[in-house]
């Protein structure tokens, strides 16, 4: 192909090739900035293919994101059309996978939130995908941290929530059972591609690898249930995450909303610029409440700060910069541990107190003071500290934990993870915490006494809280961990 028919650029090695296109590194000659150009020949085009041709040029003029790949112009001549891209100079996530055969949970998770902001901005522009897979997720590489881009949009269509379609489209490996059994689809197609990408990213294979289109549509047809393997382990929110969106039926797997408020997405902690003025101002909340010895509120608003603080350091490129906000990280790290000591040994000592004044005022009316509310144990027990409920069930609830034995479970479970976490097991306290919500939410749709729903909605806030706290720690001790062994051995991080 002669490159006079793009005079402005000059092409350079080949990149790789699909159905009808190959795409080529280029360089425009003016300024030298590096692009991908997809070249296709008008000769071998169908007009279905130039239908998506057509699509994927309208799509790609409207969306502009950062996890999108952003095209920059298109151009044709007698022979060719041209489509010039951002060039992505890390290949794309089918060879990054290849290249480590499984990722690690927290780059997964990483990738995952990447494509989820994508696919978010995709849904507020009424966009379908519908042929996402590892090799449509190319990767940009800046001072060791990686950033995915959502490319390749030739299946790409606009399709409302409600809206359905019957033409197939998309890779089959990748493609959800309603497109592959030739029944009707919607967006939620592309839920089902991620959970494929995910399953993929986590354990090296797609859930239906197959050794042939034949053998995969079989085992589609006959709905072979998908296992997920025991090894390498993953956590329970990823569990149960990638389970709701390999749903076989659209109408059962997890819908957009749910996916984008999921809690092991925590796209609510996104590193942006809002997120750092955020945790900037709850650090110096907690140096505030430090300073006037409010202890448990202290320590709650360290928590907090330190949820947006941890992905805006892993994010950040520049390693400097990302230097200096981990040294913030672990100052703040260490402020919320020692906060978490002093309250549990402030909580010890009050217990020990009241049960010392019980014993030696058995037969003594105590004075008309106010009462001291009964400490809770460990990180409840800065709930307490500050002046929050305490732990000790109430007599609603230690009525219903009589009656109901799943209630007298969470309960039991609930108030271990408080003394795991005052003790420092804290993943062990936050497989309590979640094991006992998964037992106690439930019952706040059963029919009990609107007092007793009321105590129990309390405790549930309160555990729900106190996980969520444990959560911000261990992903700043984990964070600090992974940069103490990529020091020593030189692994890369994703953004």
């Amino acid at each position: 192909m002669s490159e006079t028919k793009i005079t402005e650029y000059k092409l350079l090695e080949r990149l790789g090739s699909g159905t009808y296109a190959i795409v080529y590194r280029a360089m425009k000659k003016t300024t030298n900035e590096i692009l991908a150009v997809k070249v296709m020949a008008k000769s071998k085009l169908s007009h279905s293919a130039m239908d998506n041709i057509i699509s994927e040029i309208s799509l790609l003029k409207r969306l502009k994101h950062r996890h999108i790949v952003e095209m920059r112009d298109f151009l044709w001549d007698d022979e060719n059309i041209y489509i010039l891209m951002e060039y992505c100079n890390a290949g794309n996530l089918s060879s990054y996978i290849k290249q480590n055969r499984t990722l690690d949970e927290g780059t997964c998770r990483r990738f995952l939130q990447q494509l989820a902001l994508a696919l978010r901005y995709m849904r507020q522009n009424d966009v379908s995908h519908l042929d996402l897979k590892p090799a449509n997720l190319l990767l940009t590489k800046e001072s060791g941290t990686y950033t995915l881009k959502v490319g390749d949009f030739g299946f790409a269509q606009r399709l409302k929530l409600n809206q359905e379609n019957t033409t197939v489209k998309g890779s089959p490996l990748y493609m959800a059972p309603e497109i592959l059994l030739n029944t009707s689809y919607g967006p939620a197609a592309d839920l089902w591609s991620v959970g494929v990408i995910l399953y993929e990213c986590l354990f090296g294979k797609a859930p239906y690898s197959s050794t042939s289109l034949h053998e995969l549509a079989g085992r589609i047809h006959r709905n072979d249930p998908i296992t997920i393997p025991g090894r390498p382990a993953i956590s329970s929110d990823c569990r149960q995450l990638l389970t709701s969106l390999l749903q076989r039926d659209p109408a059962r797997r997890i819908t957009f909303e749910k996916f984008f408020d999921d809690p092991y997405l925590d796209l609510a902690h996104i590193a942006c610029e809002e997120n750092l003025e955020k945790a900037i101002a709850l650090i110096n909340r907690a140096i505030e409440k430090e300073q006037r010895q409010e202890l448990g509120a202290a320590y709650r608003a360290y928590c907090q700060g330190l949820q947006y603080f941890v992905p805006i350091t892993r994010a950040e490129s520049d390693p400097t910069k990302r230097q200096h906000l981990r040294q913030r990280v672990l100052t703040y790290l260490h402020r919320a541990e020692t906060l978490k000591q002093h309250i549990y040994a402030n909580s010890q000592t009050m217990e020990q107190q009241q049960q010392h004044q019980a014993t030696t005022s058995l037969n003594t009316k105590p004075p008309e003071t106010k009462k001291a509310e009964p400490p809770s144990q460990g990180i409840s027990g800065a709930r307490n500290a500050s002046g929050a409920e305490a732990s000790t069930p109430e007599p609603g609830l230690a009525e219903l934990a009589r009656d109901f034995e799943t209630i007298a479970q969470g309960l039991k479970i609930a108030r271990d993870a408080d003394k795991d976490a005052s003790e420092d097991r804290l993943d062990v306290a936050l497989d309590g915490y979640t094991t006992a919500l998964g037992l106690l939410i439930p019952v706040l749709h059963q029919d009990i006494a609107p007092s007793q729903k009321k105590q129990l909605r309390q405790r549930i806030v309160h555990w729900m809280e106190e996980a969520e706290h444990i959560k911000s720690i261990r992903s700043a001790q984990i964070m600090q961990e992974m940069e103490s062994t990529e020091a020593n051995h030189y692994a890369c991080t994703v953004q």
